[in-house]
């Protein structure tokens, strides 16, 4: 019998700091082990197997998933190599990393460095240490003799399955996890496909795995953009949860997006000093947190009540969190459509081409690289045209 599980503080041991360790238990046969995470809470702040109440509540949970993951993968190491389970050696490679923390040269290790040495924004960056993590987790891509284009193809099948991360709330409410996106899929093999082009020029690996890839691992559906209508949007708005709730926070800044445009990421760093006034109208020119790309925005009346509620600042939030408020306040005016952050971005897009307003100011609105990412929104509009005629002519 083999039994993995999160377990706290089995010896019983409370420090003087009131804590005590997590540990991922392991039980082969009638054999017990302990491998301890790294991380002392306690006890009240442990519940089902998570951590709670806790400002790093979420850098804590991911570090315990990825080393019970890792404790899973080396299990399976050994079942599938038909070998007998050694728990200390189980124990030593998790701890290891794959020697990440004693500096040999790996393809983990090789990323991590590249981490340190590649000038890249905080929000990319943020993707290529998502990315280690994932490689981490999955444990069959650590050496550079695992480049192959058969190991690629099973970790696109391993991502496929993984799952989104979920809100405590939506945890007790017994809610079943959603799988990542396409999209998201297609992000991890892009940045991991740029760290192999990289390894070739440093003269790490021959040639790149992904260079027989090609269109193999696809975005997603980009073209085909949901949005608001104007009187779902206006059903948002007509929404006033209890002031100071999370419900509120999460309704206004919705709102402000709908009528600025702004992704989620550029209202976290939301600064009205950067603002301006032009005919009476705050007005800003700045630059987009993921792309670097100028965007022009000016405030509307309800802009600036949301500002004036919050002290000319938009709260910080995190995003699944957001999220999943977004989706309650969808279901309280029956939108039937899945709600999420960039719904409102696509929203905003949409409304200002149905309105008339130039495709090319439209694009300044939103800071896109391409005016083709804006047509997106006009496409929309005529597919929905067609079917207006085609809804009419059946009738």
């Amino acid at each position: 019998m083999i039994n993995t599980a999160i377990v706290f503080n089995h010896r019983g041991t409370i420090g003087k700091d009131g804590c005590g360790p997590i540990e991922v238990r392991l039980t082969v046969d009638r054999d017990v082990f302990y491998i301890n995470t790294g991380i002392r809470v306690a006890k009240q702040n442990f519940v089902g197997g998570s951590v709670v109440n806790q400002l790093d509540s979420k850098e804590m949970n991911e570090r315990i998933r990825i080393m019970y993951a890792r404790v899973q993968a080396e299990v399976n190491r050994f079942l599938e190599a038909g070998r007998k389970i050694k728990p200390e050696e189980i124990r030593r490679r998790v701890y290891n990393f794959s020697d990440l923390q004693s500096g040999g040269d790996n393809l983990l290790v090789f990323i991590k460095e590249q981490e340190k040495i590649l000038r890249l924004r905080e929000g990319t960056l943020k993707h290529y240490r998502t990315l280690r993590l994932r490689l981490q987790e999955y444990g069959k891509l650590r050496d550079w003799s695992d480049l192959t284009v058969e190991n690629i193809f099973q970790f696109d099948a391993w991502l496929h399955k993984l799952a989104k991360p979920q809100t405590q709330v939506a945890k007790m409410m017994g809610e079943k996890p959603e799988c990542i996106s396409d999209a998201a899929v297609y992000n991890y093999h892009k940045c991991f496909k740029a760290l192999l082009n990289r390894a070739v020029l440093m003269e790490k690996i021959e040639s790149n795995p992904y260079a027989r890839l090609h269109g193999q691992f696809k975005r997603g559906d980009k073209e085909n953009v949901e949005f608001l209508t104007a009187e779902e949007m206006e059903a948002i708005e007509s929404l006033h949860p209890l002031a100071g709730s999370q419900m509120a926070i999460c309704r206004d800044i919705f709102v402000f997006q709908l009528h600025t445009g702004l992704s989620y990421a550029d209202t976290q760093v939301f600064d009205f000093s950067q603002y301006y006034q032009v005919n009476g109208r705050w007005c800003t020119v700045s630059r987009r947190v993921k792309t670097g790309v100028e965007y022009v925005i000016q405030l509307s009346d309800e802009c600036e009540r949301i500002l004036q509620r919050y002290d000319w600042k938009l709260p910080h939030i995190n995003n699944s969190d957001y999220n999943y408020c977004l989706k309650a306040l969808g279901a309280a005016v029956g939108i039937e459509k899945r709600m999420h952050s960039h719904l409102a971005r696509h929203s905003f897009g949409t409304y200002m081409v149905a309105n008339n307003v130039a495709i090319q100011n439209v694009k300044a609105m939103m800071g896109h690289k391409d005016i083709k990412q804006t047509l997106r929104y006009a496409k929309v509009l005529h597919e929905s045209v067609f079917a207006s005629f085609n809804q009419i002519q059946r009738r």
